[in-house]
């Protein structure tokens, strides 16, 4: 392979005054800098990656730092063709896996490999905050959101099983982009 050097990313400063990359290459951000995305019901994340039409998104894999509150969930429950792997830095929260109920508390890590269903629920009585990542298989990605009676009991089931994640989150306002304080009280 003939290596080249990588450049470093841009960043610019969004209208939110977080730190975007707007090329790609590498590049260093504070949690406390980067995007962040809050919704009243699917909880708040820090995200680390640009858009991949101009190339700052990542190709191979996803990483974010989500927050939750107390009963909080992270998504809907899901199976996806791509394994991912969750470390909760501070708090409490129930990993719902394979319709099983599993706590998880700080420095906890779970390993979900591909095909693997799941949420993350806040637990405890103060916010978690979980270093979430997963692969990525581009066009070849599949997603399916079965119906759980376990998370529904948490609020993060489908009615309905689907493949459409646009039908999975339809009762769901979308998230606000604002700049996340960090650390989360």
């Amino acid at each position: 392979m003939d290596w080249q050097p990588i450049p470093e990313a841009r960043l610019e400063r969004s209208a939110q005054d977080e730190l975007v990359p707007t090329s790609a290459g590498w590049f260093v951000v504070n949690v406390a800098d980067a995007r962040g995305v809050t919704g009243e019901e699917l909880g708040s994340a820090a995200l680390f990656e640009g858009s991949h039409e101009d190339g700052s998104g990542f190709e191979e894999f996803g990483l974010n730092i989500q927050v939750l509150d107390p009963g909080q969930p992270n998504c809907m429950y899901h199976r996806e063709n791509q394994q991912e792997g969750y470390l909760v830095l501070f708090g409490e929260c129930l990993l719902i896996v394979e319709e099983q109920e599993r706590r998880m508390r700080r420095w906890d890590y779970a390993h979900l490999p591909s095909g693997t269903a799941h949420v993350c629920v806040g637990a405890g009585d103060a916010p978690c905050a979980v270093l979430m990542v997963g692969t990525r298989k581009g066009e070849d990605e599949e997603i399916l959101y079965p119906v759980s009676e376990t998370a529904a009991r948490h609020g993060a089931s489908v009615e309905t099983e689907t493949p459409s994640p646009d039908e999975a989150y339809a009762r769901f306002p979308e998230g606000t982009r604002r700049r996340l304080p960090w650390p989360p009280a």
